[in-house]
């Protein structure tokens, strides 16, 4: 049997715990203040205590390291309804076992309490935090729902390690933000953070950009180039839109990461390289995966710890707080939004999410000058926009081509017959429509694609004979 020791002044959240605590043979105490806390836990440790942010008085987070000294290093559960991201990385700083937002199913809290519970058995001492400067304002992460307080949660406990991060959400719900802040409260904060939007690089010249070249690699390599992985040494790496890495060039990136070490181009001497890797993207990923797309071995390379950001239409109760703040940024008096004007933002779609959230705020500060916002001072509410702009057909046909291509060169040895192979998957649907197209007409047909009549049935009886025998 244990001990549990539950702090909380809402007195339902403590009789709560304290049936759970005892359903599952253990003995529990509460308290309803920190002071009082740390007064019952002088007088008998507790095995696992549970700890309220808010409460009257001494605060959970001002509590936290004291109550871990008395308690030797036991787990502390850290809960809160009102954490923001420095609450998070504070109480993961100090110390805490687990982090836990209200509200909470008890099937979660018990989980929690289990895992903490077998911790206290291989118990160590506790170890002094790391003075960290924090400053949420700087890093624009604002939010008190329930989905945002899950991000602030995960990024306070992967920050302090070293380990590979993948970032997913849609376009503008801040996944730029969350890579800079875990790379603020990281153990690389004083190294470099170099930021890399691979949708952004030339395909022709991405090999170059981020691994570097030497000089005379290529045609117009007149002086050496030093990578952008090489440039992230002692700090980290974040590529954006990671989704976007061509073929060829994850296997180059897989490897570097495996070893260590990155070889320019027209190089065959590898230099050692030490940086952490935070990736995003708003594609899905495994997806991509399973369509052949992207490496399965990359994948779970940059995909150790992976932090969901949710758009901001999932966070409704959000929208006024960010509001707020924007308009602060925006403007160098006092802003005032009328009622009719926060409704309205509350219930547009925000296809753009925060971004344009940021945006629609800035305009309206603009029109106002320095009135109260109305709802006419808003842009009007734009369609939804796709992440980049649509391709024409013959757009969609290079790009899939290209996209085959590459798949089709990793391993690709002399006498791969590349051209032929694709010729073969090209050929047969444009002979055949240009023949639907002219009524079966073969003479007509041949005259449209430019060859000769006796070609185009040649190449239609290959054709045919390939396909009659499987191939």
């Amino acid at each position: 049997m244990a001990r549990l020791l539950i702090v909380d002044d809402e007195p339902s959240i403590c009789w709560g715990l304290e049936k759970l605590g005892r359903s599952l043979g253990h003995e529990v105490r509460t308290a309803s203040s920190a002071e009082q806390a740390l007064e019952l836990s002088r007088q008998e440790a507790a095995d696992v205590a549970v700890l309220d942010v808010r409460l009257p008085g001494m605060s959970g987070l001002e509590a936290l390291a004291p109550l871990r000294r008395q308690l030797e290093g036991a787990p502390v559960i850290v809960i809160t309804a009102y954490g923001d991201l420095e609450t998070a990385v504070e109480a993961v700083r100090q110390g805490a076992y687990e982090y836990v937002v209200k509200p909470f199913d008890l099937d979660k809290i018990e989980n929690v309490l289990r895992r903490a519970l077998e911790q206290a058995s291989r118990r160590v001492e506790p170890v002094e935090p790391r003075e960290v400067e924090i400053d949420v304002e700087a890093e624009g992460l604002i939010g008190s729902t329930p989905a945002m307080q899950e991000v602030f949660r995960r990024v306070a406990l992967v920050a302090p390690h070293d380990a590979c991060v993948l970032l997913q959400g849609e376009s503008g719900t801040g996944k730029d933000l969350v890579a800079r802040a875990i790379h603020r409260y990281g153990p690389r904060a004083e190294g470099p953070l170099v930021a890399v939007n691979v949708a952004s690089l030339s395909s022709s010249l991405a090999e170059s950009e981020l691994f570097g070249h030497v000089r005379g690699a290529f045609t117009g390599a007149d002086a050496e180039r030093v990578g952008l992985l090489a440039q992230a040494h002692g700090g980290t790496l974040f590529l954006d839109e990671v989704a976007d890495i061509p073929l060829p060039l994850q296997v180059k990136l897989l490897r570097a990461l495996e070893h260590g070490s990155v070889t320019p181009v027209g190089s065959g001497l590898p230099t050692k390289t030490d940086f952490r890797v935070i990736s995003a993207t708003h594609q899905d990923l495994r997806e991509k995966v399973r369509r052949g797309e992207f490496r399965h071995d990359l994948y779970y390379r940059l995909c150790t710890f992976q932090i969901d950001l949710p758009p901001l239409r999932d966070r409704a109760d959000d929208v006024e707080t960010l509001a707020r703040y924007f308009a602060r940024r925006f403007s160098s008096g006092l802003v005032t939004f009328s009622p009719a004007a926060l409704e309205g933002l509350r219930h547009r779609s925000w296809h753009g999410n925060v971004r344009e959230l940021r945006n629609a705020v800035e305009h309206a500060v603009i029109v106002a000058r320095d009135t109260a916002i109305l709802p006419e001072h808003f842009p009007t509410e734009a369609a939804p926009l796709v992440s980049r702009e649509p391709r024409n057909p013959s757009q969609q046909i290079a790009a899939a081509v290209r996209e085959w291509a590459e798949a089709q060169l990793i391993g690709a040895t002399e006498g791969a017959e590349l051209h032929a192979r694709l010729l073969e998957i090209v050929e047969p649907p444009l002979l055949e429509a240009a023949l639907a197209a002219c009524g079966d007409q073969a003479a007509a047909a041949a005259r449209v694609l430019g060859i000769h009549r006796v070609t185009l049935k040649k190449k239609l009886d290959e054709h045919q004979a390939r396909d009659a025998d499987g191939g």
